[in-house]
């Protein structure tokens, strides 16, 4: 299974713990639209998401000439935020997968501290978790660049080669891959239903799956072992 034997399982979180990206997208559309950036749903999902926000706004300045300021990301954040009160729901069957792990997990985002704590605590998810929650904010450079999975890695003591990222995003992927990690794409989000199979696999070099349920099909070692019951407890609760 990879490099080396798996001691953490690092998640990101918008679209593989929590089926968001789509509600990310769709508000960040509206609010460009708003100050002359028209753009498709198609380019979002291309060049903005997985990226932090400092890669985002880089983006709209290079290519559209125009400076995101405080007042703008503040309106997109707090549109967003209330948007997810209301639509934000997990993916399906991530749940189980978590309440079986049977190894160290943490999430690591391009998310702000206050929209990835959010999200989890309104998904459910946090207590999974706890203050095992990594962001971009804690690095020099989100991803595509490996700082924010070695950082992530290095908190919770694990070497890069026992490490299992679950990316969703082209950044994400090649985060994980330039930090030396093994990485899967999980690609079961609503935002990923409308991109081919080439698309999906691009240059390849890592497994592919869009349902929760197949995750032990393909690490079975990393799930907790079968509860046993012993012959005579089972004995006793006949009495």
């Amino acid at each position: 299974m990879g490099k080396g034997k798996t001691e953490l399982v690092i998640f990101d979180c918008d679209g593989v713990l929590i089926d968001s990206e789509i509600i990310s997208a769709r508000i960040l559309i509206r609010q460009l639209g708003r100050v002359g950036v028209h753009l498709d749903f198609p380019y979002v999902q291309k060049n903005f998401l997985g990226r932090s926000w400092t890669k985002v706004a880089a983006e709209v300045r290079v290519n559209y000439g125009l400076d995101l300021d405080s007042d703008f990301e503040e309106s997109y954040r707090s549109e967003l935020l209330a948007a997810f009160e209301t639509e934000l729901q997990t993916v399906s069957g991530i749940e189980t997968v978590l309440e079986e792990l049977d190894t160290a997990a943490c999430v690591a985002t391009s998310s702000t501290p206050k929209r990835a704590s959010r999200s989890l605590h309104l998904s459910g998810l946090s207590r999974y978790f706890g203050d095992r929650l990594f962001t971009a904010s804690q690095v020099a450079n989100g991803k595509p660049a490996p700082d924010l999975f070695l950082f992530a890695a290095a908190t919770m003591g694990v070497a890069p080669e026992n490490c299992l990222v679950i990316e969703d995003s082209t950044p994400g992927l090649a985060a994980a891959r330039a930090a030396g990690m093994e990485v899967w794409r999980f690609c079961g989000g609503s935002h990923l239903r409308d991109l081919s199979m080439e698309e999906l696999v691009g240059d390849g070099g890592y497994r592919l799956f869009d349902k929760w349920s197949e995750f032990f099909e393909m690490a079975p070692n990393l799930r907790k072992p079968a509860k046993v019951t012993a012959y005579r407890d089972v004995q006793q609760d006949r009495q």
